[in-house]
């Protein structure tokens, strides 16, 4: 199997231009991220034809579909072909040129959106392990199975709901990182915004509230100390910048924070979420139809992991999260087009392409679908949109909300409210039947997909 990755690595390097081309990688959940030097050396064509290839995405990296689990061991071998061919602190050098990189593609707004998704995106895992165990231990305790008196049920919610009690810091930290500052101090940045303390001093005749701000507070005061940090230490003397730059940066982002940065904070949470449930509420149908419909878009660009602190947000504000049920509806609707292509077609390199995708769709991985097969044949992928929408407008409908937040796809079952469990199946079914009706009747022919002889 490792033989396997490995061959995989070593085709996506040739193509690449070889070892020589490649200025730094990374990886996420299904994409291998790689920045050539040279980007006229490198055979696209030539990429997206590789056995284990998926699909491309130039963005900020050109970005290697390989799909979830895949990703991290043919990373790993991508990284020892590199390492033998020369000597260089990969992890050195994505640090190095990540801000020159980024810098050169997309709008401001584009790449504020990527540098938070790019916060959040390290805290996946975690925020999908405490998010099942959270939402199945409620689901379990709401259903009459386990009583939330007993020593089991008071166990799974505090293994649940560690990390979210300490969000805050997970967040302050990355950001922090992200934005040039040190991690330590973004962390205490979070820990300004929580530190139960402060609900015992009164400032202008009101009692600080922690957590006020919520996380959007977070990210403005870890950004801020990081900002502080690097324009102190110009001018602070080599010989004392560890005791004073810290120092005075954690004083002044303190005072702005409790004076400043937790009432914008406030305002801008309480902004969002009011605006969402309002155009849920007013919109319903249609506003479900339209949320639905657009995720697919957003997940292309890879803006889409931006919208976690606004499902945290609602989270905190309201107690559960009606949006992420339906922008859920995005995968459910292109496992259906993808069934529609597999009925349809007689090409078997594409009947082999669905179907080692799909079960990865199922379970909320969409990308390995939209990068090898629908987004390629083009028309798939409006159809899917279709289909998406019809089933948001169904979850916009039935207000159905997850406690949690999590993967997508079948797996978020667990996440949502235990009297809503039959909904929310009915309406990915939904999504899936109406991706499978549009693209079948009009979204695809054999004669599309040519590229796949």
């Amino acid at each position: 199997m490792s033989n396997e990755f490995k061959q995989l690595a070593s085709a996506i390097l040739e193509k690449l231009g070889g070892s020589d081309n490649v200025q730094t990688f990374t990886h996420c959940m299904t994409r291998l991220r790689v920045t050539a030097k040279d980007p006229s050396k490198v055979d696209k064509k030539g990429l997206e034809k590789v056995e284990g290839v998926l699909g491309l995405v130039e963005a900020d990296t050109l970005q290697i579909i390989i799909g979830p689990g895949k990703v991290n061991k043919v990373s790993e071998e991508f990284g020892k072909l590199l390492k033998d061919k020369k000597d260089m602190n990969l992890k050195e050098i994505a640090k190095q040129h990540k801000e020159e990189a980024r810098a050169k593609h997309g709008t401001p707004f584009n790449r504020l959106l990527k540098k938070i998704a790019s916060i959040f995106i390290p805290l996946i895992p975690a925020l999908i392990a405490s998010g099942l165990i959270t939402g199945i231990t409620k689901a379990v305790i709401q259903a009459g199975w386990l009583s939330d008196k007993t020593t089991l049920a008071q166990v799974l919610n505090l293994i649940g709901s560690g990390f979210f009690a300490y969000l805050a810091v997970f967040v302050g930290i990355n950001a922090a990182k992200e934005f040039g500052g040190s991690p330590a101090l973004g962390g205490l940045a979070g820990i300004l915004i929580i530190n139960p303390a402060m609900e015992k001093v009164t400032l202008f005749g009101e009692t600080l509230v922690p957590g006020r701000g919520g996380l959007i507070g977070v990210l403005i005061a870890a950004i801020f100390i990081a900002y502080m940090e690097r324009t102190i230490r110009k001018f602070m003397p080599a010989s004392v910048d560890i005791i004073f730059t810290p120092t005075i940066a954690l004083l002044i982002t303190g005072v702005l924070t409790y004076l400043v940065f937790m009432p914008i904070g406030s305002w801008i949470s309480n902004g969002i979420t009011k605006g969402l449930l309002a155009i849920l509420d007013i919109g319903g149908a249609v506003a479900g139809f339209i949320l639905g419909g657009l995720f697919l878009p957003l997940v292309v660009t890879g803006l889409h992991q931006g919208l976690t602190p606004v499902h945290l947000e609602l989270i905190n504000k309201i107690g559960d999260d009606p949006l992420l049920p339906i922008l859920a509806m995005g995968g459910a609707g292109q496992v259906g087009a993808a069934f529609a292509i597999y009925v349809k077609t007689k090409k078997k390199r594409l009947k082999r392409a669905i179907g080692g995708a799909l079960p990865a769709g199922m379970l909320g991985i969409g990308e390995p679908l939209i990068f090898g097969v629908t987004l390629p044949l083009g028309r798939p992928f409006l159809t899917a949109c279709l289909g998406a929408g019809v089933g948001g407008a169904f979850q916009a409908i039935f207000k159905v909300a997850t406690v949690a937040i999590g993967v997508s796809g079948l797996p978020l079952t667990f996440l949502v409210h235990a009297h809503q469990i039959f909904l929310y199946l009915l309406g990915v079914l939904i999504a899936y039947i109406a991706g499978f009706i549009f693209t079948y009747l009009f979204g695809f022919d054999d004669k599309m997909a040519s590229e796949f002889e």
